[in-house]
């Protein structure tokens, strides 16, 4: 599915770089916004080929203007050749030229494989921890806005809030403990893998459902949502780190960086993506995001680039160091408040069954 997507993306080339006539695995593009890429939805297409066996351009292509002794003209000038893709069918002619794919491979930028900071490390006897701490550590994670690698489907679209950042309670905190990121990292995965092994969405979907609950609080997570989230993003053509940002971006979790070319050919955009550094609750970005600026250690790196976010998170020494007086949390207070008693009795009946469910199958 990946190469015949591939083989319909585009470049704009100078008309002397046309494909050879053979050649079927043509394309073409127009960065027709002027932003800099050929990225966008309708800048890229298929090259047409032509009776007599040379490629057509279809962006902006018009008709030639007949003379008199029969033959045909383009009207955008001499340079362009007039092509017929269809017996019958009136020349048409393009500005822009089709390129081989062959010949010029598409060129993709892996996303960061990033495990984020390890739940457990090493300790001594006493039980002191040998390694490093990390408060409030991310993920750096990549989704993809339309373009040629997703068929122009949107990968890095909000989907509604399908976690609840909770701080957990105690029937909560029993047994199932997990940080929530990792916890969606099983599901998608599980997702993903059953999808490529020929399962259909809703069986995939199914099966990612699963393995999060294994994963995590299930009173935490609103499955239906996320079952729905996930075979919508599978059917779009999106892979495991879309869905996986998809989820947490759409809770809240995610702090964007920016974007990156992801894939290109002869040094022209086809396809865009946007760097995130995602946490296992809304808390933690917002803390991440508030003290920052604070911190004399991240004031270089920063968040780091898009295609490389830096989503580690405080040393015991920075969190101290945090000034929470500076720092404008109303976007979780407001979260709080705004929850009224009948969503808190039906929280509350949710971990409840779920316990029960737990101590009691």
């Amino acid at each position: 599915m990946r190469n015949m997507v591939l083989a319909l993306l585009a470049v704009t080339l100078s008309p002397a770089l046309l494909v050879s006539p053979a050649s079927a695995a043509s394309i073409c593009a127009a960065d027709l916004n002027a932003n800099g890429d050929a990225a966008d939805e309708g800048e890229m297409a298929a090259c047409q080929i032509a009776i007599d066996g040379s490629a057509l351009c279809p962006i902006e292509a018009i008709p030639c203007t007949a003379s008199g002794d029969g033959n045909y003209a383009c009207p955008l000038g001499e340079q362009y050749a007039c092509s017929t893709t269809m017996p019958g069918m009136a020349p048409r002619c393009s500005p822009h030229s089709c390129i081989d794919t062959g010949a010029n491979p598409i060129e993709t930028v892996e996303p960061v494989d990033d495990p984020g900071a390890a739940a457990d490390g090493t300790i001594d006897d006493e039980g002191n921890c040998l390694g490093s701490i990390e408060i409030f550590s991310g993920r750096a994670l990549r989704c993809r806005p339309p373009g040629a690698s997703v068929t122009f489907q949107n990968c890095c679209k909000d989907r509604d809030k399908i976690i609840k950042d909770s701080m957990g309670g105690s029937i909560g905190a029993i047994g199932t403990k997990i940080a929530i990121a990792k916890g969606v990292f099983t599901g998608m995965k599980a997702a993903y893998t059953a999808f490529r092994a020929g399962a259909t969405a809703g069986q995939a979907a199914s099966a990612g459902a699963h393995a999060i609950i294994i994963g995590i609080d299930p009173t935490s997570i609103a499955i239906s949502l996320a079952v729905n989230f996930m075979m919508e993003v599978l059917l779009a053509g999106c892979d495991q780190q879309d869905m996986e940002t998809g989820m947490l971006k759409g809770s809240g979790m995610c702090h964007e960086i920016g974007s990156y070319c992801s894939s290109s050919i002869l040094g022209i955009c086809i396809q865009k993506a946007r760097g995130h550094c995602c946490f296992n609750t809304k808390l933690g970005r917002i803390l991440q995001e508030q003290g920052r600026p604070q911190l004399a250690a991240f004031s270089q790196i920063g968040w780091g680039t898009p295609k490389e976010p830096y989503c580690r998170g405080f040393t015991t020494q920075e969190f101290q160091a945090l000034d929470f007086s500076r720092m404008d949390l109303s976007e979780y207070y407001e979260e709080i408040e705004a929850r009224a008693q009948t969503e808190i009795e039906i929280d509350m009946k949710d971990r409840i069954d779920a316990y029960l469910e737990t101590v009691t199958p």
